[in-house]
């Protein structure tokens, strides 16, 4: 299975990812973290994208495409994968289309989170407040000004991902608003219909281990079944008809 996860920067895509590795068994393939951890390394890679994740911008495409392929390859993502945070443009998901492509794969859901961008800000504020309560680090971009630029970019950018997916007959789409634990029975049973309408299955009848109403014929009432029977007794006992007579004296 090979999924995307979509929605604006706070929406809780990380939290479902790990929901949908525990339940299929995938790899959560993060672009963000992957790049992360390339700046903690300061790889030539984490340097050239250090100061523009800072800054809330969105990395350039060749480079995300690149390590998302290098990723994909991996023996550990052969059974399949969720991507969060990529793609992040129309021209990402074309790159991305053709890549796996190239590799004889393809998506088979595109899940989008919707959520109120306002509550989305509050509730993004509050967890920085906690956090720095709590004494925890916070990420470089961790501060409302960046969110605001990045909930900006994703409107302008991303946000036209939900018709290029829709167009393709990949996207699904749930309340992002809901608990955690709401919001991932939604995923569950979008991939499950999903799966329902690609094999053909349909909902089992109520009336298991009998006969289908179309296929058995139906018993009539007594009454019913005593007119009919009578009917047909007066029918055999009928005259013949006169020109049947007729025909007979000739």
């Amino acid at each position: 299975m090979r999924l995307i996860l979509l929605g604006p920067p706070g929406a809780g895509k990380g939290t479902q990812a790990q929901h949908l590795v525990a339940k299929y068994g995938l790899v959560q393939l993060s672009t963000g973290d992957m790049l992360r951890a390339a700046v903690k390394a300061a790889t030539p890679l984490g340097r050239q994208v250090e100061h523009i994740m800072a800054s809330g911008a969105l990395c350039p495409d060749d480079v995300v495409v690149a390590i998302v392929e290098d990723r994909i390859e991996r023996p550990d993502a052969r059974k399949g994968f969720i991507l969060d945070g990529f793609p992040r443009t129309v021209a990402q998901a074309e790159a991305l289309d053709r890549m796996l492509s190239k590799h004889g794969l393809e998506l088979e859901a595109v899940i989008e989170l919707r959520v109120n961008e306002a509550a989305l800000l509050r509730r993004i504020e509050s967890r920085i407040a906690e956090m720095t309560a709590q004494g925890r680090q916070l990420r470089a971009d961790d501060n409302p000004e960046v969110l605001h630029r990045r909930l900006a970019a994703y409107r302008e950018q991303t946000a036209p991902l939900i018709t290029y997916y829709r167009r393709h007959g990949l996207l699904r789409s749930v309340d992002g608003m809901q608990t955690v634990e709401e919001v991932a029975a939604q995923i569950r049973r979008a991939l499950d219909e999903k799966t329902d309408r690609a094999t053909g299955a349909k909902a089992p009848n109520r009336q298991i281990g009998k006969k289908s109403a179309p296929l058995r014929k139906r018993r009539q009432p007594k009454a019913e079944r005593k007119k009919r029977k009578t009917l047909r007794t007066s029918a055999a006992r009928k005259p013949k008809s006169s020109a049947k007579q007729a025909k007979r004296r000739r």
